[in-house]
């Protein structure tokens, strides 16, 4: 999974996770972190996508999450909550989106 800090519509910071071979139903358990000043925190947001690994070809974009304040009702709980709870880890289940 490759996850993207964005502030002001610009990619700003890029993290990856492991990449997790041989299955159709990846769980990632990793934690990233991000330093964001609470003043730029209303212009950031965070983009996941899954990708397909593939070592023939090139990686495939399987779908995405875009959490942030102007994400869908799910995801903006979601950031929300992060925020509350800064000091604590945050999970939820996301549905990917796919590619526009």
């Amino acid at each position: 999974m490759k996850i993207w800090l964005i502030q002001y519509d610009r990619r700003i910071e890029k993290k990856k996770t492991a990449v997790l071979k041989r299955t159709l139903n990846p769980q990632f358990d990793e934690t990233l972190v991000f330093s964001v000043s609470i003043e730029q925190v209303r212009y950031t947001s965070l983009e996941l996508y899954v990708m397909d690994y593939d070592r023939i070809g090139y990686n495939e974009e399987i779908g995405r999450v875009v959490l942030g304040s102007r994400s869908g009702s799910n995801e903006v709980k979601h950031w929300n909550e992060m925020l509350a709870k800064t000091k604590m880890a945050v999970t939820r289940w996301h549905v990917l989106k796919g590619r526009d």
